[in-house]
This record gives structure tokens, C-alpha cells and sequence, in this order.
């Protein structure tokens, strides 16, 4: 097939583009070329700005694609620009969304069939998600527009661009530190193999059963955050320093009343209207203790997992990767980059609520 990835030069695009040269087909890619990236021998690269729709229909001007791989769209009008310019020039299109959009549910696993969260608890970067894909699938029923949508959940692995996740924890408990558990620790959590999803991009081109649908994309492993913490130090041959933070301590951070910052650990007596924004930046903060999905929307001990159950029925996917796997594949990568001796991370925040707990309870 002639496949066009939109970015392609970064963690889950680079992995595509990879895996499709991989398995024989002819790869185009599109992005700012900003990013250097080392690419398999054969793939053209287009330069042009989404933001400047100009450039992007001049540099797809008379080309066409059997499959269109959209891994760069997080606008409504960058996927409007894409219907625009492909309507009767590709045969499939496949839209990268996130599973950030659905309602937090006590109903798992989370199926494609679940509600998404349009409320004023849904970030930017989701209802942008969400907006895409009314546009899509609107022009799926109206034009017939040959669009699938792919939700990834929390990418594991080489290159990733978010080394807050699995690299920031390898780091922590390398250097022997205090590894942060949230309440009891049996909080159920999932990722997936950037490799894993690359191939499923892959498997479900060119598949008429697939337009006009969503799908979600993620491991087949689910576990504890105990769990998550142990593979990881048994991957890499240490014992964890586990310290768990107290749930009331937990709700607290959730809901504002206290925040890490510079000057150490701040109570609000007030946590509403105007909190709003330094919640969810204290939230984003608390994503990198523990990897979580969409902590906007899921409270700190609601389990958060999805089915891939029509992914795997209608384009026949099952992931290679265990979560073990995983680890033991990205820790090797690590390794051969060097990332285990020269990655460093600010745990300063770390340190004000490690003294905050071991300090006691201030209610």
C-alpha cells in the first residue's frame, strides 16, 4: 500500500512508520521537520505546518494514498483540512484519538460503547479529541469518508516523548529513592507497547469493517499499582523503597485543599471557582508518581482499564506484550541509549510530600 503517516518522526508515529516499511509498504510522511529522526531507507519526507493549511495542500497536491495514518490531528479543523483534501484520494483513513475522552465508569472493562465526558471535568485536549471524531464520523455517514478511529491508552516503550511515565520511575528507584504509592496500592491501571499499537495500525489498514468506527488500543495486561512498581524493580534487579500515601492525604491533593510547589507543601482553605486551573496542574504533577489515565475525570482509586475486545474480533489483534515484556524491552532500550546514567528528573516535589507524610497528620 502507498501509506501517508501525518508526524511519523516521534514515539508512536516513528513505531508506524517502522512497522509499515517493515512489512513491505510505501511510506510517505508529513510533519513541520523540526524533529530529526532516523528513518528506514525509502520513506519521503513532506514538509509543511498544519497550522498553515496552504502548505499542507501544497505539499499533498496531486499525490494520493491507499491509507492515510493520522497521528498528528488534535484540532477539529486539522481533521476538517484532512476530509477536505482526501475526499476521493485515499481509501482509509485512520485518526489517532485517546481514551481521555470517556466518563470515568465502576463499570469495566471501558468499551467503545461507554459514554465520553463532555463536561466541564474534560480537558482541552479531550473534547478536542472528542470534536474530531463527531466531525469524522459525521462525514462517514453524510459522504461515506472512509475514516476509522483508533483510541491509544497510555503508550509504553522506546522513544517515548512523555519520560515522566515509565522513565521517570525506572530513574526513581535506580537511585534508591522512595517510591510514592497512593492509598493501598490495589488501584488497577494498563498501558500499551508503542510496537504492539504500531502493529495494530498496521493490521486494520485498508479494512471496510472498520469505517466508521472506533477502536480502542491498549495492553491485555492490567495490574495493581503494587504491581506496576514490583515488575518494574524486578525488571531491573532492585528492591522497591515503597511509601504509601494515605488516603485522606490522596483526597486531599485530588481536591486542592493541599499542592506541591516550590516553596514546599500549600493548604487552600478554598478549592473551588479559581482553583480550577492549579488543580489540574497538581493533578499532572500526581500523574507522575504513578502512571494514570485521565486523573480529570477518574478520582486517585477508581481502576481505569478497556476493552480491545472489536479490535480483536474485527481485524484479529492480540498484543505480543505482557506488561513484563514490555518493561523488560524499554529497559533495554534504556540501556543501550544510555538514558539509565544520563536521565535526570526534578523529585524535589517528591521530597516535600514524603516529609509531609512521615511528619504525620495536620487535620
Amino acid at each position: 500500500m502507498r501509506v501517508l503517516v501525518m508526524g511519523g518522526t516521534q514515539f508512536n508515529g516513528l513505531a508506524l512508520v517502522r512497522e509499515l516499511v517493515r512489512a513491505g509498504h510505501d511510506v510517505t510522511i508529513l510533519n513541520r521537520g523540526r524533529t530529526a529522526a532516523v528513518l528506514p531507507a525509502g520513506v519521503e519526507r513532506l514538509v509543511a505546518d498544519r497550522t498553515d493549511p496552504e502548505s499542507v495542500r501544497k505539499a499533498l497536491l496531486g499525490r494520493d494514498f491507499d491509507c492515510v495514518q493520522d497521528i498528528s490531528a488534535y484540532r477539529p479543523d486539522d481533521v476538517r483540512l484532512m476530509t477536505e483534501l482526501l475526499r476521493g484520494r485515499t481509501g482509509h483513513y485512520v485518526f489517532a484519538s485517546s481514551t481521555v475522552i470517556y466518563a470515568a465508569s465502576d463499570l469495566l472493562p471501558i468499551s467503545e460503547r461507554h459514554p465520553v465526558d463532555r463536561s466541564e471535568r474534560q480537558n482541552e485536549y479531550g473534547l478536542n479529541k472528542i470534536l474530531c471524531e463527531d466531525w469524522l464520523v459525521q462525514q462517514h455517514r453524510e459522504h461515506g469518508f472512509p475514516a476509522t478511529v483508533v483510541a491509544f491508552s497510555m503508550v509504553f516503550g522506546p522513544h517515548n516523548i512523555l519520560p515522566d511515565r515509565e522513565q521517570r520511575m525506572i530513574i526513581r528507584l535506580l537511585r534508591g529513592r522512595k517510591v510514592l504509592i497512593p492509598g493501598d496500592g490495589t488501584t488497577v491501571g494498563q498501558v500499551g507497547h508503542v510496537y504492539d499499537e504500531a502493529r495494530a495500525l498496521r493490521m486494520l489498514m485498508g479494512n471496510p469493517v472498520t469505517f466508521g468506527k472506533r477502536y480502542n488500543l491498549t495492553g491485555a495486561d492490567a495490574f495493581t499499582d503494587h504491581g506496576y512498581v514490583d515488575t518494574i524493580a524486578q525488571v531491573i534487579g532492585v528492591e522497591a523503597d515503597k511509601l504509601t500515601i494515605p488516603p485522606e492525604t490522596m483526597d486531599d491533593l485530588y481536591s486542592g485543599r493541599i499542592a506541591l510547589g516550590g516553596a514546599g507543601l500549600t493548604v487552600h482553605a478554598d478549592t473551588r471557582g479559581s482553583r480550577r486551573d492549579e488543580r489540574g496542574a497538581a493533578l499532572f504533577q500526581l500523574q507522575r508518581l504513578i502512571q494514570r489515565i485521565a486523573p480529570h475525570l477518574h478520582h486517585w482509586n477508581r481502576s481505569v482499564f478497556f476493552s480491545i475486545d472489536r479490535l480483536r474480533r474485527d481485524v484479529g489483534f492480540e498484543p505480543e506484550y505482557t506488561f513484563r515484556g514490555a518493561v523488560e524491552q524499554t529497559w533495554e532500550w534504556m540501556q543501550s541509549a544510555g538514558l539509565h546514567e544520563s536521565l535526570e528528573f526534578d523529585f524535589s516535589g517528591e521530597d516535600e510530600l514524603i516529609r509531609h507524610i512521615q511528619s504525620g497528620p495536620t487535620r
